[in-house]
């Protein structure tokens, strides 16, 4: 096992903003936009979430797009495929939030071992990552795909683990989602919750994240003190 600090990123809503396709809707919709991204991205994960727990895994982009599917009926936006699409490939370019390059510098800069750790699969990650012009920065992606089910099923967490070389108190996941840290910390693992909106509110259900930041050029500081 690595003696190295490890830390495995979360990319989609983490490392990468997922309301980047605001401005695309915007373009569509006008004031309904945000409403709109809100729906869509709730949807996309309460469909990885179902799908985990039938056993029924598909890419996660077929999440993506049922979840923009619906929230077409239901919020009553009748988009034409070719729009629809479009939006899809937004997705695919989606930016990095802007304090994401400098907490993956620090932390390569400290000698920590960093991952890519994803429902994504490897191929839109990679795309992702390059896009953003932070490939570079990680040792490895690792995507769900490889177990075919989806966080926060703790499989996912222990082939992080095994693929790191890593036992659980010494791993560490980076996120933005919750239900990510919760996972995690369900596998024994430490845990920093990117809390970037003073609004967010963590889940209630006992376990608290090792280290809480409000952007990622803190982690390292964060992780070196905890």
């Amino acid at each position: 096992m690595t003696d190295k600090t490890v830390l495995a990123f979360d990319v989609y809503g983490t490392l990468i903003d997922t309301q980047g396709v605001l401005d695309a809707l915007q373009n569509i919709m006008g004031a309904n936009a945000p409403a709109f991204s809100k729906l869509w991205r709730e949807k996309q994960l309460e469909y990885s979430f179902r799908r985990g727990l039938m056993q029924d895994y598909v890419d996660f982009s077929v999440c993506t797009r049922n979840a923009l599917d619906y929230a077409c009926l239901a919020l009553k936006q009748p988009l034409e495929e070719d729009v629809r699409q479009a939006l899809m490939a937004v997705y695919k370019t989606l930016p990095a939030f802007a304090d994401t390059l400098a907490g993956l510098k620090a932390a390569k800069d400290a000698g920590m071992v960093c991952y890519a750790f994803s429902n994504g699969s490897a191929a839109a990650v990679e795309g992702l990552l390059d896009h953003a012009g932070i490939r570079g920065y990680f040792d490895g992606i690792i995507s769900v795909e490889a177990l075919q089910t989806f966080k926060p099923n703790p499989g996912v967490y222990q082939l992080l683990l095994d693929t790191a070389g890593v036992s659980a108190g010494s791993g560490w996941l980076i996120s933005g989602n919750p239900f990510d840290i919760l996972g995690a910390l369900n596998h024994g693992m430490k845990t920093a919750w990117v809390k970037r909106s003073s609004e967010v509110v963590f889940d209630p259900w006992g376990p608290e994240p090792t280290v809480v930041i409000n952007q990622l050029d803190k982690l390292v500081s964060a992780i070196q003190t905890s």
